[in-house]
């Protein structure tokens, strides 16, 4: 009994310790495989000819597509790496990617929707995404069922991060 609760005892820590590793490793895969999601954007745009744009903001376009957005609907649609939203939004304006109104019912608010030059560029990343989609499970070796594993994963993670700062645990 005493070699039972012993061996109990040296696998609980060890355990843990995988745990926390396995943890850690996860935190920076996020964060490496996001900029290297922009880094793959900016290739494909550089690709194209559409330099003028920067990853993040071919990122905006792509989650507005066919949709009018507020700037905070389209800041959850999304992580911006180390960017401000409502700058970007005003240099797409600027190059004539997005058509921006005022809000109808909230004056404070403006809409913001793709210009035939945003829906081309939005395109693009629509694009690379199917293309990849062709090759990842072969390529890649990353099947369906992985990816939906990953997907509940990222989801449980995604509501335990938001609780820690909703109810700032």
């Amino acid at each position: 009994m005493s070699v039972a609760l012993d061996l109990a005892r040296h696998a609980e820590p060890n355990t843990q310790e995988e745990f926390q590793t396995e943890y850690l490793q996860a935190l920076r895969l996020i964060e490496r495989l996001h900029r290297l999601l922009l880094d793959v954007i900016k290739n494909e745009f550089d690709r194209k000819g559409g330099s003028e744009l920067n990853s993040v903001q071919a990122l905006l376009l792509y989650n507005i597509g066919d949709s009018v957005l507020t700037a905070g609907e389209l800041k959850s649609r999304g992580y911006y790496l180390g960017s401000n939203v409502s700058y970007n939004l005003k240099k797409l304006v600027d190059m004539g990617y997005i058509d921006c109104k005022q809000s109808e019912t909230d004056g404070r608010s403006k809409r913001v929707s793709l210009t035939e030059k945003g829906l081309e560029a939005s395109n693009i990343v629509t694009g690379l995404y199917q293309r990849q989609l062709g090759s990842i499970e072969t390529v890649g070796e990353v099947s369906n069922e992985d990816l939906s594993r990953l997907n509940k994963a990222l989801v449980r993670l995604e509501r335990f991060w938001t609780d820690q700062v909703r109810y700032r645990l």
